[in-house]
C-alpha cells in the first residue's frame, strides 16, 4: 500500500513547557522542577506556605511540593522513605517518548523524616482518626507518611462513615430474602450473581466486583428488583455513575433487562422507569459552585445507592457522596478494580477490595464467570494472565499469535524507540481504514444505525495522548488515509461526512455526555452528529455541541466503559510511567472479539510487572 507522509507527533506547546519550569526556585526545589520531577505548580504551593508559615529548611519545602505532586498524579499521600522509588520524571507522562535523566539530589531519609515531623507546617498524628480539635495545618504526618491537609480530613471522614454504615445499616430478614432471590435466579446457573445479591442486601455497604462481561449488570438489575419486592411500597432507590456517558449506559442496561421473565409486571415497570444519573447530578453539583444540593445538612432521601463504574470513582466525591447519604442508606459500588482508577485523588474500590487481607467491616463480592468474549476466550485468558501479574505466561500467549490472524488474539512487534512501522503499519492502515470506509458509506447514504455500528466495532486505544505512538500521531495518520483513499472532503472546520467524533463536554440540553461517540451525518442540509443509544442513535446538530474533537483513536482512560467488537491496543514505551498492568489490563478487556497488540515485548513486560498502586491510606483505617 502507499503510505502517506508520517504525521510528527505535535511538540508540547512552549506555553506549557515554560509553565513547567519554575523561574525563581533556588536549592533542592529548583534542582527537582530543572529534572522535571516537580511543576511549577508544585513549587509555587511549597514556597507560598513556607513564606506563611516563616518555613525556609528546603527539606521541608521539597516534602511540600512532592506531596503536591502526589496529589496530582492521584495519590492522597507521600510515602517519604519511598520518595526515590515512587517519584519518577513528568517529561514522559504525556508522550512516553523522553529518555532517562540525572537522579535528584534526594536528602537522607531518618533526617528528612525527623525535619518534616518537627516542622510548624505539620501535624503529627501518633494514632487515631479523630478530626475533632485538630489544627489546620497544611500536612498531617503518621509515622514518614504526609498528607494535605484537605485529602487527609477527606480519608478519616470516609473511612468512618463506612465503618459507622457497615455495621448500623439492618440487613434485610433472610427469610423474606431467600424467596425472592429463589425466584430470580431460578436453577443454578446464576448462583455466583445470586450469591452476589444477598451479599449486597446484607451489607450496609457492599462491593460488586468482576471484570468485563461477568454480569454485574444483570445483577444490578435483579438486585433492583429484589429491593422492590423487599419494599414496602415503592423503594427510594438511586442509581449513578461517574460520567454521563456510564449513567446511559446503566439505565439502558437495566431498562433492556426488565424483559426477563422472572420479574413481577411491577418490577418490570419498576426497572423500565429506572434512570441513572452522574454523581455531581445526584449530589446537586454545579459547575462554578461549590456547595452542592445535598450534603451532611441536608440528605438524600434514598434508601439505597448504587454507582456503577465504582473505579472511576475519587476520594473527594466519594466524601461528598457518603455525607449526603442518610445513616440508614444502603450504599452498592459496582465496578472493576483491576481496571485504571480516576482520573480525581485516591482508589477508593481498590482500597475497598485489596488483593490481600481482609477487605474491613463492608461486604465484597467478586464476579469471575466470564459470559462476554468470543474467540474461545482467548481474550479472557490473556486478560487473566496480566491480571496476574503472569509475565511469562502474557509473553507465550502473545507470541504464540505474533503475525497470525484469527483466534482473537494478535501481536505486532514494534523495537522500542520507533515509529510504527512494518506489519505493525500495514494492520493499523487495514483496521483504521476499514471502520472508516464502513462509516463514511453509511453516512453517505443516510443510514445512521450502520454508522454507529462501525463505529463501534473498531477502536485503537493508546495510553499517551502525544508522542510516536500516541493518539494524536495515529489520528493524523487515520486522517490521511482518509482524505487520500476514501475521497472525502474536509470541510472548512475540519469536519467530513462519516467522521467519528468525541464529545468532551456534557450537556444536558441536547442530552449529550463527555465520553459520548458518534458518526458526523448530513441530513435535510444540515450537520448532524449521530450518537449511538441503546434505543438506537439519536441525531444532535454539529453546532449544539458543547465540545468535539476527532475520534479515530481514543486513550485507554477515555475507553472505560465501553465494548468494541475489535479493538487495537498501542502500549505504552517501557520507559513510560503508564506502561502499567491497569493500563494494558483495561486496554485488553475492551474488546469483544479480536485484540491487535501493537508495541514491543519489553514493553509488555514492563507493565505486566509494575501495578500502578496509589498511595492511601484508606485501607489500612477500615481495618483499624
Amino acid at each position: 500500500m502507499t503510505i502517506p507522509p508520517a504525521v510528527p507527533a505535535p511538540p508540547a506547546p512552549e506555553a506549557d513547557r515554560r509553565a513547567a519550569r519554575a523561574l525563581r526556585a533556588q536549592g533542592l526545589l529548583a534542582r527537582f522542577n530543572e529534572l522535571t520531577y516537580l511543576h511549577s505548580a508544585d513549587v509555587h504551593v511549597a514556597r507560598r506556605l513556607g513564606a506563611l508559615a516563616g518555613e525556609d529548611d528546603e527539606r521541608v519545602l521539597l516534602a511540600v511540593a512532592l506531596t503536591v505532586r502526589a496529589v496530582r498524579h492521584g495519590s492522597v499521600v507521600l510515602r517519604l522513605r519511598r520518595a526515590p522509588v515512587d517519584v519518577t520524571p513528568e517529561d514522559a507522562e504525556d508522550s512516553g517518548d523522553a529518555g532517562p535523566l540525572a537522579a535528584p539530589p534526594w536528602p537522607e531519609p531518618e533526617a528528612w523524616v525527623a525535619a518534616v515531623r518537627g516542622s510548624r507546617l505539620s501535624t503529627v498524628h501518633h494514632g487515631g482518626d479523630d478530626t475533632a480539635g485538630v489544627g489546620r495545618t497544611p500536612l498531617h504526618v503518621v509515622g514518614d507518611d504526609v498528607w494535605l491537609d484537605r485529602y487527609w480530613r477527606q480519608e478519616v471522614a470516609v473511612a468512618e462513615d463506612l465503618r459507622r454504615r457497615a455495621t448500623a445499616v439492618p440487613a434485610a430478614p433472610p427469610e423474606e430474602v431467600r424467596p425472592v432471590l429463589d425466584r430470580l435466579w431460578p436453577g443454578a446457573g446464576g448462583r455466583e450473581q445470586r450469591e452476589a445479591a444477598e451479599v449486597c442486601l446484607g451489607a450496609g455497604v457492599a462491593v460488586l466486583g468482576g471484570g468485563p462481561g461477568t454480569g454485574k449488570t444483570t445483577t444490578v438489575a435483579r438486585l433492583l428488583a429484589a429491593v422492590h419486592a423487599l419494599s414496602h411500597g415503592l423503594p427510594r432507590v438511586a442509581l449513578a455513575a461517574p460520567t454521563g456517558k456510564a449513567a446511559a449506559r446503566l439505565t439502558e442496561a437495566v431498562s433492556a433487562a426488565a424483559a426477563s421473565p422472572e420479574f413481577t409486571a411491577a418490577e418490570r415497570e419498576f426497572l423500565t422507569g429506572a434512570t441513572a444519573t452522574t454523581l455531581h447530578g445526584l449530589l446537586g453539583l454545579r459547575p462554578g459552585s461549590g456547595r452542592p444540593r445535598y450534603d451532611a445538612e441536608r440528605r438524600l432521601p434514598h434508601d439505597v445507592v448504587i454507582v456503577d463504574e465504582a473505579s472511576m470513582v475519587g476520594l473527594p466525591v466519594m466524601a461528598r457522596l457518603l455525607a449526603a447519604l442518610r445513616p440508614s442508606a444502603r450504599l452498592v459500588l459496582v465496578g472493576d478494580r483491576n481496571q485504571l482508577a480516576s482520573v480525581e485523588v485516591g482508589a477508593v474500590l481498590a482500597d475497598l477490595t485489596p488483593s490481600e487481607g481482609p477487605p474491613g467491616p463492608h461486604g465484597v463480592t467478586t464476579l469471575r464467570q466470564v459470559h462476554r468474549f468470543d474467540s474461545g476466550g482467548a481474550i479472557g485468558e490473556l486478560a487473566r494472565a496480566v491480571e496476574a501479574g503472569e509475565v511469562d505466561a502474557v509473553l507465550d500467549q502473545l507470541r504464540a499469535a505474533t503475525g497470525a490472524a484469527g483466534g482473537g488474539v494478535r501481536f505486532l512487534e514494534v523495537e522500542e524507540g520507533d515509529p510504527i512501522g512494518g506489519a505493525a503499519l500495514d494492520a493499523l492502515h487495514a483496521s483504521v481504514l476499514g471502520a472508516a470506509r464502513a462509516m463514511v458509506g453509511a453516512a453517505r447514504a443516510g443510514d445512521a444505525v450502520a454508522a454507529v455500528r462501525a463505529l463501534e466495532g473498531h477502536r485503537v486505544l493508546c495510553a499517551h495522548r502525544r508522542g510516536l505512538r500516541g493518539v494524536s500521531a495515529v489520528t493524523g495518520l487515520a486522517l490521511r488515509w482518509t482524505v487520500a483513499e476514501l475521497g472525502v472532503a474536509l470541510r472548512p472546520d475540519g469536519f467530513h461526512v462519516g467522521m467519528p467524533v468525541l464529545v468532551t463536554a456534557n450537556d444536558p440540553g441536547t442530552r449529550t455526555w463527555n465520553g459520548d461517540t458518534g458518526v458526523v451525518m448530513e441530513v435535510a442540509g444540515e450537520t448532524v452528529v449521530a450518537i449511538g443509544r441503546g434505543e438506537g442513535p439519536v441525531l444532535v446538530p454539529l453546532a449544539r455541541l458543547a465540545g468535539v474533537e476527532t475520534l479515530h483513536a481514543m486513550t485507554v482512560h477515555r475507553s472505560q466503559g465501553s465494548q468494541f467488537d475489535a479493538v487495537t491496543v498501542v502500549t505504552a514505551p517501557a520507559r513510560s510511567p503508564l506502561a502499567t498492568r491497569q493500563m494494558l489490563y483495561t486496554a485488553l478487556t475492551r474488546a469483544r472479539r479480536e485484540v491487535c497488540v501493537i508495541g514491543s515485548a519489553e514493553a509488555l513486560a514492563r507493565a505486566v510487572e509494575r501495578e500502578a498502586i496509589r498511595a492511601t491510606g484508606l485501607t489500612g483505617r477500615l481495618r483499624a
